[in-house]
C-alpha cells in the first residue's frame, strides 16, 4: 500500500487508501463512516449481499490498524448504520483485541444506547476538540480550529479517453477543514465538485494521491 503524508495544521498525517488518516504525533488512527451492520440491515430486507461480506469491514479494520502503532482509535461517526444486529458480536470480539483507546464521535446513524459502547471500553462524544482540531461527524466550520469530519462520504468522478469514467472515493481538503470518504463497504459516495484552492486526494486500491484540478 501506498500512502501519503499530508501536512495540516502545523501537524504531519499519513493517508492511507482505505480511507483513514493518523495523526502521527498523536499516534491516533482517524476512521469515518464504518457503518457496521449495514449488510446483515440488508440481507435481512432481502438484498442479495454474499454472507462473506460481513467480514469485510472487520479484515479491512485489521489489516488498517496493523500498519500503524496507534495509542487511540477514533471514528468520525456512524460506526454502526441502525440498530443492533448480528454483527455486534462481531464488533465485541473484536474491540476485544485491542490495546488501545477506542473514541466514537456521534454520527446521525449511531443510534445504539450509548451504554452498550461504555461496556465495551469505547468512549462516546458529541465533538471532540483536540489540539487546534475539531473531530466531528458532521462538517463544521468554527474559528480557531481545523474540522476532521466524515458524514458526506465524499467521491470524484474522473473523466478519460474515449469516454470512459471512473468514480473514486477521495479526502476532500478545504482551508479549515477536511472531509474523510466512507470506509464502509456498500456506503456509496456523493460526488463532489471542488471549488478553487481546494485539495483532493483521491483512493485506489493501493494508492492515495492528489489529483489536479481543472477550472
Amino acid at each position: 500500500m501506498k500512502t501519503l503524508r499530508v501536512h495540516c495544521n502545523h501537524q504531519n498525517f499519513i493517508l492511507h487508501p482505505s480511507g483513514v488518516a493518523y495523526w502521527e504525533a498523536k499516534r491516533m488512527l482517524l476512521i469515518a463512516d464504518v457503518h457496521l451492520g449495514k449488510i446483515t440491515h440488508f440481507r435481512k430486507h432481502g438484498s442479495a449481499i454474499p454472507q462473506a461480506s460481513l467480514h469485510h469491514n472487520f479484515n479491512q479494520l485489521k489489516s488498517v490498524i496493523s500498519n500503524f502503532e496507534s495509542d487511540t482509535i477514533c471514528f468520525l461517526g456512524d460506526l454502526f448504520h441502525s440498530y443492533m444486529n448480528n454483527e455486534w458480536l462481531l464488533f465485541k470480539a473484536w474491540i476485544e483485541t485491542l490495546n488501545c483507546k477506542v473514541v466514537l464521535i456521534s454520527g446521525n446513524h449511531d443510534i445504539i444506547d450509548e451504554e452498550r459502547y461504555t461496556q465495551l471500553g469505547v468512549e462516546v462524544l458529541q465533538e471532540w476538540e483536540h489540539d487546534g482540531f475539531l473531530l466531528t461527524h458532521h462538517p463544521e466550520t468554527r474559528e480557531g480550529v481545523y474540522n476532521f469530519s466524515g458524514h458526506i462520504h465524499p467521491g470524484v468522478q474522473l473523466l478519460g479517453l474515449g469516454r470512459q469514467h471512473l468514480k473514486l472515493s477521495c479526502f476532500h481538503w478545504k482551508d479549515n477543514q477536511m472531509i474523510f470518504p466512507a470506509f464502509g463497504v456498500f456506503t456509496g459516495n456523493y460526488i463532489i465538485k471542488p471549488k478553487s484552492g481546494e485539495r483532493i486526494f483521491v483512493n485506489t486500491e493501493d494508492e492515495v494521491l492528489e489529483i489536479a484540478l481543472h477550472s
